[in-house]
């Protein structure tokens, strides 16, 4: 990398945010002493959570740690005239409900959709002049027949089919994101009225079964086992497996061949935008702009949002109930209840004081699988990725591969089984799975002209490395070179036009976002931590062991990505409880 692009990180790597950003959320009135709720963090779920309260007529205040609001749904302007979505990137997941009645739109949320939406190129030696080939897909059904027919005809000849399946199982689950799990703990123990509601409960997952009828068993398999096997029955060619396996295994730290893999890509593949089931695309002005969205329109049902306001404890009556909390510089706020957007580490390890949980629930708590394999790299270029198997067109304007996620070292799953296994033993893949992405191909407004911001989504990188060595700068820019080598070799001339990089590892993102052990969806997503047992079993109801105090974050159900459910479904949970109190 340029030497000027490492002394521009190192100079800003002090600073507390530019100014465009950090004026743009100050204080949204006066402080007042007592609230309804509180929320703790305000990232995407918790800006959410505060939203509903408040057009319940729940008075809501939101207090952020850092000088942006949106947690891991930020903007950053890292690199002077670059602005980076620094964390989350892309937009898919949020909950259609959310984006109605929140008016998101209205309150200035703009989407530039991607299609093509994916496109892996392949490094063939000795072809010649032949360009490699590359595998593209999008929403034309026949032309993606096309591309993957280079590879297998019958491959092409089946994927309407997988695709028709995979959505059939998108539809089914899609209900059981909008509601809270089912309450067992109140099915088998609660009292009669207790038990009546928790029926109420059951709907979404009837519902989910009727709609996968005959057919459960074989969607029970894509759930639970390795999604190679899963592929493999689908389908023979390896560029294909390994684009579709990417979405399995993105953000969690398992291989292909990991038993369970099959549900963190229907998770991937469950959203839409505008309307598109699985689309995908770019927040205008990058991924903070949907934050600053849903906050105008919290603001604006009269909600109040604090940044740089630290919470130090949630504070507890002599009689166990929530009072409110404790903010870093003494000041006290009540409130009658607290919603908190941090990690469930955070909440219950960090933040409640330890003598009004069981035991045995923080144990739970501290036993949570947060293994991470994400080392995310932000980098300004002074133009745009030339790959071998899409040359670019004269004048450097954007072509339609440049707007999808870039999938490089996926040729085959073997390459992505071999990245993980390296890093099982501590060390950083040597080829890693890297996800590359253009925002500034949509949305010019993000770069300078001619200048473009590129998201290096990566893996796998272990949170402790092998043989006592650290994250230091000298590893974090060993491995970022290995990176940029990989994209070179795709993309000759990529590395002379890096300007800047700012490279986060699982050390990093667990201390600038509060993700633990750097995993972006506050915990890993297996089976034995979702639905009724995320964060644990007896507590999957946004509700916790303390009274008043409820989780409305990624740790919470139905999970991590940049969906909003987990807040708008605590929200509701709160406001029957306060309604019933």
């Amino acid at each position: 990398m340029a030497a000027r692009g490492r002394g521009l990180i190192r100079a800003l790597s002090a600073s507390p945010g530019p100014a465009w950003r950090q004026a743009h959320w100050e204080a949204r009135g006066r402080l007042k002493p007592e609230y309804d709720a509180v929320v703790i963090g305000a990232g995407h779920n918790g800006l959410v959570a505060a939203a509903y309260l408040q057009i319940l007529g729940v008075s809501t205040a939101v207090f952020e740690k850092r000088h942006v609001i949106g947690g891991a749904a930020v903007t950053e302007e890292i690199i002077p005239g670059f602005k980076f979505s620094r964390a989350s990137y892309l937009l898919s997941l949020l909950r259609p409900r959310i984006y109605s009645d929140l008016e998101l739109k209205k309150h200035g949320l703009r989407l530039h959709l991607r299609d093509p939406y994916s496109f892996t190129p392949m490094l063939e030696e000795g072809t010649g002049s032949r360009v490699p080939r590359s595998l593209l897909l999008g929403t034309d059904l026949a032309e993606n027949q096309k591309q993957i027919a280079q590879f297998s005809w019958k491959d092409a000849q089946a994927f309407p089919k997988y695709e028709a399946f995979m959505n059939h199982l998108a539809l089914a689950v899609d209900p059981l994101l909008d509601a809270a799990p089912v309450d067992v703990e109140a099915f088998w123990r609660g009292s009669l009225l207790q038990r009546l509601k928790s029926l109420s409960t059951l709907t979404p997952l009837l519902q989910a079964g009727r709609t996968l009828g005959a057919q459960l068993p074989q969607y029970f398999q894509v759930l639970t086992a390795p999604i190679t096997k899963v592929l493999d029955q689908w389908f023979e060619s390896e560029p294909l497996k390994a684009t579709l396996a990417t979405d399995a295994v993105i953000g969690a730290m398992t291989s292909p061949h990991t038993p369970g893999s099959g549900y963190v890509l229907l998770h991937h593949v469950m959203g839409g935008l505008e309307g598109e089931q699985g689309t995908w695309g770019y927040v205008q002005g990058g991924m903070g702009a949907l934050s600053d969205a849903i906050a105008s329109s919290a603001t604006a049902h009269g909600a109040s949002i604090f940044t740089e306001k630290t919470v130090a404890k949630v504070k507890v009556s002599s009689g166990g109930r929530v009072q409110g909390v404790v903010l870093q510089d003494g000041s006290e706020v009540r409130s009658r209840v607290v919603l908190s957007n941090a990690s469930p580490q955070i909440t219950f390890l960090k933040l409640t004081p330890q003598e009004w949980l069981p035991k045995e629930f923080v144990e739970r708590i501290s036993q949570l699988d947060t293994k991470s394999p994400v080392t995310k790299i932000n980098v300004a270029t002074d133009r745009l990725p030339d790959f071998l198997a899409a040359p670019n067109a004269p004048g450097g304007r954007p072509l339609p591969h440049h707007q999808c996620s870039i999938h490089l070292n996926c040729e085959n799953t073997h390459l992505l089984h071999q990245a993980f296994e390296d890093a099982m033993g501590g060390q950083p893949s040597h080829r890693p799975m890297i996800e590359l992405c253009i925002p500034s191909s949509l949305d010019p407004t993000l770069a300078p002209p001619g200048c473009h911001v590129i998201s290096l989504f990566t893996q796998y990188t272990p949170y402790t490395l092998a043989g006592g060595k650290v994250w230091d700068e000298q590893e974090k820019n060993a491995y970022a070179d290995k990176v940029f080598d990989c994209v070179e070799v795709y993309a000759p001339g990529f590395k002379g036009s890096v300007v800047g990089r700012d490279i986060l590892t699982p050390p990093d993102l667990e201390r600038i976002f509060g993700l633990p052990g750097g995993n972006i969806f506050h915990g890993a997503m297996t089976l034995d931590q979702l639905y009724f047992a995320r964060p644990v079993p007896r507590h999957s109801g946004y509700r916790c062991p303390l009274p008043g105090l409820y989780l409305c974050g990624s740790g919470a159900h139905p999970g991590g990505g940049v969906m909003g459910a987990a807040g708008r479904n605590a929200a509701r949970v709160v406001f029957g409880d306060l309604k019933s109190t």
